[in-house]
């Protein structure tokens, strides 16, 4: 229709109807590849591109983008690349390291009351892994048992009922099993089921919450994203 000239692009990123689309719309005759050949602009486009469309119709020019949408997008795109990059750096750190970033995790997110509290709960038994209980909020009314396995391979069922027994021995009701991989569908399948508050944190979500909580990122660039305030311009009579 462009070719055709019932639309027009005045700048970059708009579309407008001509007159010729107006009258083109109020005439009974269907638009497509055979009414637009009244046109000597798309006869003219048709030659040039070797010929119609071979379906009867035109085919709509890609719907254009707004600013907004091309910074989302982008944003999206760099959020992507930084959750892989994040994870990659998680999966090559020591047991150790990975120990105090989960603590520093768990702390900026509200759980283990200080740094010290929860460094001192987690990782306690030794298993190559972090396990232990940290407080649900500072005032400690209530415990959450941790677990998180650097892993490669997906965490399976079996895993993480072992990790379900474990917490009548610590009198836990709730847990958090981490894991640098992911879970599979029967061990998702299974938490769901259960009576016990287990949540499944996958290598992908614990990415998105270092992200999210700022640990193992920095801030390179804010962009401030504004509009026109249409209020301010009404002029009071």
């Amino acid at each position: 229709m462009l070719k055709a000239g019932l639309l027009e692009r005045p700048k970059k990123g708009w579309l407008r109807i001509t007159a010729r689309g107006i009258e083109a719309l109020r005439s009974a005759e269907p638009i497509n590849s055979k009414s637009l050949q009244r046109f000597e602009e798309f006869r003219e486009f048709q030659k040039g591109s070797g010929g119609g469309d071979g379906g009867g119709g035109v085919t709509p020019p890609p719907e254009p983008r707004t600013p907004e949408e091309l910074l989302e997008q982008g944003y999206a795109q760099h959020r992507d690349s930084l959750a892989s990059e994040l994870l990659a750096k998680v999966k090559n750190c020591s047991p150790a390291f990975f120990e105090q970033l989960v603590v520093d995790l768990l702390v900026t997110m509200g759980y283990g009351g200080s740094r010290k509290d929860a460094g001192r709960a987690v990782g306690r038994s030794g298993d190559g892994g972090i396990d232990g209980i940290i407080k649900e909020d500072r005032l400690g009314l209530d415990a959450v048992y941790v677990q998180a396995k650097r892993w490669e391979a997906s965490v399976g069922r079996p895993v993480v009922q072992a990790f379900a027994g474990s917490l009548e021995g610590h009198r836990a009701r709730k847990g958090v099993l981490i894991t640098t991989s992911d879970f599979s569908s029967e061990a998702r399948d299974y938490v769901d089921r259960i009576e016990k508050r287990i949540v499944l944190i996958g290598g992908k979500d614990l990415a998105d919450l270092m992200i999210e909580h700022g640990i193992g990122v920095t801030i390179v660039q804010n962009y401030t994203l504004k509009r026109l305030d249409s209020d301010y311009f009404d002029e009071e009579e």
